[in-house]
This record gives structure tokens, C-alpha cells and sequence, in this order.
């Protein structure tokens, strides 16, 4: 007796508090912050995983690539016709898009009509459905007198898993909510469409692009915030998508860029991941489904299932007699019977307990006010658990966004739609709020979207037409940079042109081919110590050199650096025979002098020390015979860095300028290169920017091989290339900085940093935004390839000239096959992430019967002078 009192006496405590008693009955339901924590780490996971190649098969987060890869930024334009199915209607919409309009309202007009589905297409043959649509397609341009005869392109909104291999392609992964179409899955839906357009007749009609709600969405609250690069739908269904960086996407080709993933998050759980927090009213709900065991987040947290789980709820509670003194009417037991809609209601803030009340006695209940109170407050515990739900997972894309780009507070806009979110008194205001706590480091904007899903697709397609006409024009500026194989063929016969003029002439040869005198490469014999003076850069270095026994391992090298002013390296010749000066050099009095009197005098000025100057030689001469110290097949010597030069062994006999001797066969050519060009040569690769940079250059007409290849103008190149895209409103919105129309602004340091392999493009954002571009992910993109198209250029010419050294070395051996290396030297070459390869490869294909060696030079101008001063002191003492 006494337990039955005590139950007694629970109840009746509980019947006097309802709320209490509807909290204990459903505390599963009510997750706290660390429970939510948990949801959103499991979700985060299940990004990661869906996105692997390696998991996405076992995912249930299926993290579908859209091909969607920009948001609109305003330059959108153009009319569109459009269809939107997914719900038991569907509508067809004329869309007008006008230009520069965007990031405010209407700069969209939408003129729409709806058709009803019948019910028996929805479970009857794919064909079928589609004819309706097309027929209902045909119906609206009759209605709207839209012409039948020209083109226009269509925006489809299908709101059902797709598998996507491009934008107008998508096989059909399964159907959701009450469409149950037979023959569709795993077909291709938008070639469904065009045959069933085809079969109509009489329309010209080109489906351009095919989206679910859920992106459509995102894209139509983009056009209106820029910042919107997440789509959130909270309907009869419920998904997510957002903008992930295209390296993580596995299942897309491609590291460039962004691309809008669509999360398909509704099957979360269906792995057993939010097993612990489903109760047995999701159990029943779940069982009495179409698709049981599938859908598991959806259930919990969509308008197809919201008011269900309330009616369950309230009938396991009426049945223990917890609510209506334990009656239960037939109309409470039957399914349907409490919606979605019936459960904002009941949340109203005035009018919510009347309309409780009102609600149960349609089901034929007599409830009292307190029954009335405990409803209501179930409702408000299912739709709010379903808000808490959604904050998790929309908390777990904020993480991995702000994670991605390395960020300690982010700013985003969620574009939202959905009727549970649009209708629901409490339920944004609950959404926000969580995700405000849950992400304090985060500022999050809700923006709804109107008439989403519809204007969404044509958006995308009119950000595709945008994307496709910019890229034409890119591609169009950047054309003329890419050489293809028989241009490169022509550069390398130029050069051996060229190389072949300057050794037979003097003085008339755009190459000057000048001999250095050197006329053996090291033994690995010479010993002593030497002082050398590197002059050639925006540095000077001055080096001793101890070479120790003639064993390569016992070389001792001791260096100093000193900065030349500007004033100095274009001021007179005092403060260097001279033929000319490159790269930034104009010192005046010195062209036609001789150097090493120069030098002399300029010694016997300071009257402090006594030198005995043995050998003058290039930078580049001074780099063959340093890696000849460690390689004897080393007879070319390459710099590529601020300036770029070759040299090589020469035979006596082909010099004009020198007269052959028997007991020197060879001879060091300082081929001085970067004057190929000069005399018209190149004229046909030469593009408008190269001219841009050689006018505005110290020495216009001159050097104009090195103006295309070194990095002393490669960074000038590219911002001349930057800014005609700019002008042409294809970077940076069209806002042509003072930064970027200042010359050397964009110095070559920065196309090493821009294309390094490692760089994310969040990083090259970085790069722009400190040397004050604001750019945007698709800015990044154009900047990375234009940096790319320079650069590669470079290196295929340099390629192309070492192709015909070689060939020509070869020639002079008389040789069917020549091994050699290539001593180098230069920033360009060794800093650059693809200079070297590319250079490699080019000389490869153009010279296939040389096997080139490339050797980095250590130490190599300074060391390699040395080598030479060393190489001539043993010369000289031999003959002693």
C-alpha cells in the first residue's frame, strides 16, 4: 500500500507542475552544450571522412562535389528559364538577371507559376514525372509568350542526392521525402530531362546547370551578401552545403579554387554515430518511414517528421496517463494526425496555448490547461532539440571553414530556407542563438532567402556563363605566353643562329660570344690561396679562397657581403674592357674601358694594399669552373637568377676572333645570351607586356632575351599582365590600385612564393592582401597562373637556348650521343618551385641525343674566379 501511495503522490506533484513532468519524460531530448560539442566533433569527422577517397564509399556523410566553384559577385546577367522540383509541387520561372546589380536587392526578377504533381507520378515511371515537367515547361513559355524558337538556357533545382561529374551532369544516388520514381536512380537526370524536352517538341531549350535547393540557396543570398558561402535548408527536409577548398575535395581533379560541396548531412547517424542520443520515439518514427535505418539526422530534425514525433510523444504520454486522465482517441493513435505546422502553432507566443487546445480537440481530446501547457512544451523540446541539432552541424562547417583558412575569428553569411525555419516563431531565434555559443570566435549573419532555390539555380548558371567569358578573356591575354613545341624549336634555332654569327664576327652578332681566355676547366690539382671580388648583383661580395692540397674537401671559403647603392650602380664608373651593362647596371665611363685597369687604378687610389689581378671573368664562366672543381664533364656554366648568361668550351678552331692554336683546342665562350633578340629575332613571341617592360627599361632594345627570362623583369612582366586584367575588369573587381600601376612593385621573389606547391590559396590571398590587392579566391586563381605562364615561358627559353648549346657541342665532337653537365647559378633556378624542372624537360625534349646533367653551383662566381686565377698560376709556373 504504502509504494501505491508514493506513486500516488508522484503523480500528483508531477500533474502539478507540467512542464516538470514533460522534462522528465523527455530529458533525452534536452542536450546540453557539451552533448552538442560532441555532435559537432562526430559531424566534423564525418566532413573529413565523406571527402577522402580512401572513406567517402563507407561515409554516410556523403559530401557531394557540386562543381559549383564561384559565388556570384555581381557581374552576373542574363534571362534564364528555370524548374524547381523537389516537394509535391513544382514551379517553372523565367529569371532576368541584370548586371551590376548584385550585393543589393533586385537585381533579379522572377515572373513563376506552379504545377501540382499528381500523386501517381510520384510512384510511378521516371519518363513519366519528366514528361509532366516538360510538358509543364512548354505550358509556362505559352503562358508567358516566351518565343519557341531561340535558345534559351535552363537552370534545373533538383533537390535530391545527385552524384555529379560537371555542372549539366548528375546520376540520381536515391529519392527522399514522398517520391518514390522508378528507373531514375543511378541515371543521369538532366539527359532524363533533355530527352523528355526532346519528346515535347517545339522548345530550344539548353539545361545549363542542374543544383539542389540547398545550393541555390547559398547562391541566391551570395548575390545579395558576398560573404554568404554556406546554404542551409530547414524544411520538410534538411541539408547543408558550403564552399571547401578544392585540395581537400578527393573526388574532384584539381587543387585550385573552391568548390561548393553538398553536405547531404540528413544521413548522418545512419553509421550509429548519434546512436546515444536517439530515444525510442526516433526509433518509431524511423520504423514507420520509407526508408528505414536511412536518414537519421533528417528524422530528428525535419518538418517531414517534427509533428509525428510530437504526436508519439504526446501518445506514449497519454497512454501512461500522464495527459488527458489516460484517454487516447483514434485520431491520436493515427499517423499524420499532429504536423509540422501544428507544432508552430502551438509555439506561437500569444496565441500558442489556444491553439494547443484548439489542435487536440480536433483529435477528439477534452484536454485541461495543464494538458495544454504540457503539449505545448513538448513541441517546444522536439523543435528546439531540432535547432540544437542543426547548430551542431552548421557549427562543425563554421570549424572547418575557419580551420581551413587558418583564421582566429571568422565573418560568414548562411543563406537559410525552409518552411520550418521561415514559419517557426522561436526556431531561428533558438538556431542563432546556440550557434552564437557554441562558436563565440565566429560572426555568423542569417540571411533568408527569397524565392531561394528557384533563383539560386539560375544564378548558378549565370555565374557559370560569367566564369566561362572570363576565362575566355584570361585565356586570351595569357595565349600568346604558352609556346608551343615548334616555337620552341624556332627559339632554338635562333639561338644557334646566333651563337654560330658571334663566333665568326665581331662586334655585328646580337650574341656576342666573347672569349674568356680560359682554356681548361680544374684538375682538382690547384692549391693556394686566392682573393676574389664578386661584382655582378645588387650585392658585392668579396672571398677568400684556400684551396688546401687540391683535395676538393680541403677547400676553405671565407666571404664578406657588401650592399651597392643604387647611386653607385648607376652613377660613374670610379665608384670595371667593358662591352656593356645589364640588369640594373648604368654606371657611366666605363663602357669600352678595361676593367682590370679600372680596378687597378681604382687600388692604387687608396694606396693601402698591392693586389696582383690575375683573371677577370663573368659570373657565369666563374660558375663552370667551380662545378668543374667538383664534375669533370662540366663545360657549361648557366646563371639564372637577376640576370641569365651561358657559357662554354669552345673549340680554338671555330673562333674567328681567336686564332687557333694545337696546343689549346678549347676555349671558355662567354656567350652572352640575353642580347638574343636584339636585332629582331624573337619578334614573334614577343608579346605587348614584353614591350611595356623593355620601353620602360634602362636600356630599351637591349638584352631583350634576358628581359623575357631573368628575374630581374619577370616580376615587371607580371604586373603588367595583372593590370590589363584589371582594366579589363577580370581581377580585383576592376579597381586598379596605385600599388599596381607603381613599376617593380611585383618583384619576381613574390611568383616564387605564389607558386609554391605548398602555398594554399588562402595564402596567396595573403600575399596580394599585404602588398594591398584585395583579392578573391578566383583573383588568387588568375594571379597563380598568370605568375605560372611568365615563369614557365622563362624557363622553356632558357631550355630552348641550352637545347642548342648542347646540340652544338655535340656537332663540334662530332658525336652521336653527348653526356656533359650544366653548372648553375642563379635565385630563378634554385628558388624557384618550377623553373628548374621545367628548363630540364625543355632542353630534353629539344636535344634528345644529350643527356644534360644540371650541377647547383656552391659558392660557384667567387669560388669559380678563384678556380681560374688558380688555373692560370699553375699555366704560369709550369712554363717558368
Amino acid at each position: 500500500m504504502l509504494a501505491v501511495h508514493l506513486v500516488a503522490f508522484y503523480f500528483s506533484k508531477l500533474q502539478e507542475d507540467p512542464t516538470k513532468k514533460v522534462d522528465r519524460f523527455l530529458y533525452a531530448m534536452r542536450l546540453h552544450d557539451d552533448q552538442l560539442k560532441g555532435i559537432s566533433a562526430r559531424f566534423q569527422a564525418e566532413i573529413k571522412k565523406g571527402l577522402s577517397s580512401e572513406s567517402n564509399a563507407a561515409a554516410a556523410v556523403k559530401m557531394l562535389p557540386t562543381h559549383v566553384r564561384s559565388t556570384p559577385d555581381g557581374k552576373e546577367k542574363g534571362q534564364f528559364l528555370a524548374l524547381d522540383l523537389g516537394g509535391s509541387k513544382f514551379k517553372v520561372l523565367q529569371v532576368k538577371v541584370r548586371e551590376g546589380m548584385g550585393i543589393r536587392r533586385g537585381g533579379v526578377e522572377l515572373e513563376e507559376k506552379t504545377y501540382p504533381i499528381p500523386k501517381e507520378l510520384l510512384i510511378g515511371r521516371g519518363t513519366e514525372l519528366f514528361d509532366h515537367v516538360s510538358e509543364s515547361l512548354k505550358d509556362f513559355m505559352h503562358v508567358k509568350n516566351i518565343s519557341l524558337e531561340k535558345k534559351h538556357p535552363l537552370a534545373f533545382t533538383f533537390s535530391f542526392p545527385c552524384e555529379h561529374s560537371s555542372l549539366d551532369q548528375g546520376l540520381l544516388l536515391n529519392w527522399s521525402k514522398n517520391y518514390r520514381v522508378r528507373g531514375l536512380q543511378g541515371k543521369d537526370v538532366v539527359q532524363t530531362l533533355r530527352d523528355s524536352i526532346d519528346r515535347s517538341g517545339d522548345m530550344n531549350v539548353e539545361v545549363l546547370a542542374m543544383v539542389n535547393d540547398t545550393v541555390a540557396t547559398m547562391m541566391t543570398c551570395g548575390f545579395d551578401d558576398n560573404f554568404c558561402e554556406v546554404g542551409l535548408i530547414i524544411g520538410t527536409g534538411t541539408n547543408a552545403c558550403y564552399m571547401e577548398a578544392l585540395c581537400h575535395i578527393d573526388l574532384v581533379e584539381g587543387d585550385e579554387g573552391r568548390m561548393c560541396v553538398n553536405t547531404e548531412w540528413g544521413a548522418f547517424g545512419e553509421d550509429g554515430a548519434l546512436n546515444e542520443y536517439i530515444t525510442e520515439f526516433d526509433r518509431d518514427v524511423d520504423a514507420a518511414s520509407n526508408n528505414p535505418r536511412k536518414q537519421i539526422f533528417e528524422k530528428m530534425i525535419s518538418g517531414m517528421y517534427l509533428g509525428e514525433l510530437v504526436r508519439l510523444v504526446v501518445l506514449k504520454m497519454a497512454k501512461l496517463g500522464l495527459l488527458f486522465d489516460g484517454r487516447v482517441s483514434d485520431a491520436l493513435r493515427t499517423k499524420g494526425k499532429i504536423t509540422t505546422a501544428h507544432v508552430a502553432a502551438m509555439e506561437q507566443y500569444k496565441d500558442g496555448l489556444k491553439n494547443t487546445k484548439d489542435i487536440l480537440t480536433e483529435l477528439d481530446l477534452s484536454p485541461s490547461s495543464d494538458d495544454c501547457v504540457a503539449v505545448q512544451h513538448v513541441s517546444t523540446i522536439v523543435s528546439f532539440r531540432s535547432s540544437n541539432l542543426v547548430a551542431a552541424g552548421l557549427s562543425a562547417i563554421l570549424s572547418r571553414i575557419k580551420q581551413n583558412r587558418n583564421l582566429r575569428t571568422l565573418r560568414i553569411t548562411v543563406g537559410v530556407d525552409g518552411t520550418v525555419y521561415k514559419t517557426h516563431p522561436q526556431y531561428s531565434k533558438r538556431l542563432h542563438k546556440v550557434v552564437r555559443r557554441l562558436l563565440p570566435e565566429c560572426h555568423v549573419r542569417f540571411v533568408l532567402s527569397d524565392s531561394g532555390s528557384s533563383k539560386g539555380a539560375a544564378l548558378v548558371t549565370a555565374v557559370a556563363q560569367r566564369l566561362a567569358s572570363q576565362r575566355k578573356k584570361v585565356d586570351e591575354t595569357l595565349s600568346p605566353f604558352r609556346l608551343n613545341q615548334e616555337q620552341l624549336q624556332l627559339v632554338k634555332a635562333r639561338m644557334r643562329a646566333g651563337l654560330e654569327t658571334g663566333l665568326k664576327t665581331k662586334g655585328s652578332s646580337a650574341i656576342k660570344m666573347l672569349p674568356s681566355f680560359v682554356y681548361r676547366t680544374p684538375d682538382g690539382t690547384e692549391r693556394g690561396k686566392y682573393l676574389a671580388l664578386d661584382l655582378g648583383g645588387t650585392n658585392f661580395r668579396a672571398l677568400l679562397v684556400n684551396f688546401k692540397k687540391g683535395l676538393q674537401q680541403n677547400t676553405r671559403v671565407y666571404h664578406k657581403i657588401y650592399t651597392i647603392p643604387l647611386e653607385i650602380m648607376q652613377g660613374t664608373g670610379e665608384e670595371g674592357t667593358l662591352v656593356s651593362w645589364t640588369k640594373g647596371y648604368k654606371a657611366t665611363d666605363c663602357e669600352g674601358h678595361d676593367v682590370v685597369n679600372m680596378l687597378r687604378e681604382a687600388i692604387k687610389r687608396r694606396n693601402e694594399f698591392d693586389l696582383d689581378i690575375v683573371a677577370v671573368v663573368n659570373d657565369t664562366v666563374g660558375t663552370m669552373m667551380s662545378c668543374a672543381y667538383e664534375d669533370p664533364q662540366c663545360e657549361i656554366g648557366l646563371i639564372a637568377g637577376t640576370g641569365t648568361n651561358v657559357c662554354y668550351m669552345e673549340d680554338v678552331k671555330n673562333i674567328e676572333q681567336k686564332e687557333g692554336d694545337a696546343e689549346i683546342p678549347k676555349m671558355c665562350i662567354n656567350t652572352e645570351w640575353g642580347g638574343l633578340g636584339d636585332d629582331g629575332s624573337l619578334d614573334e613571341i614577343i608579346t605587348p607586356f614584353d614591350h611595356e617592360v623593355n620601353q620602360n627599361s634602362i636600356n630599351p632594345g637591349k638584352q631583350r632575351f634576358e628581359k623575357l627570362t631573368s628575374g630581374m623583369y619577370l616580376g615587371e612582366i607580371v604586373r603588367q599582365v595583372l593590370l590589363d586584367l584589371t582594366r579589363g575588369g577580370l581581377l580585383f573587381r576592376g579597381h586598379v590600385t596605385e600599388a599596381l600601376k607603381t613599376p617593380g612593385f611585383f618583384e619576381t621573389k613574390y611568383l616564387s612564393q605564389i607558386e609554391s606547391d605548398r602555398l594554399a590559396l588562402l595564402q596567396v590571398r595573403a600575399i596580394l592582401q599585404q602588398l594591398g590587392l584585395d583579392s578573391t579566391c578566383d583573383d588568387s586563381i588568375i594571379v597563380k597562373e598568370v605568375c605560372g605562364v611568365v615563369s614557365r615561358r622563362a624557363a622553356q627559353l632558357c631550355g630552348a637556348g641550352m637545347a642548342a648549346v648542347v646540340d652544338k657541342i655535340r656537332e663540334n665532337r662530332g658525336l652521336d650521343h653527348l653526356k656533359i653537365t650544366v653548372g648553375v647559378d642563379g635565385a630563378l633556378y634554385k628558388l624557384h618551385p618550377h623553373f628548374s624542372r621545367v628548363l630540364q624537360e625543355t632542353a630534353r625534349v629539344l636535344a634528345p641525343q644529350c643527356h644534360v646533367t644540371f650541377l647547383p653551383s656552391e659558392e660557384g662566381s667567387g669560388k669559380g674566379a678563384a678556380l681560374i686565377s688558380a688555373v692560370a698560376r699553375q699555366k704560369h709556373d709550369q712554363k717558368q
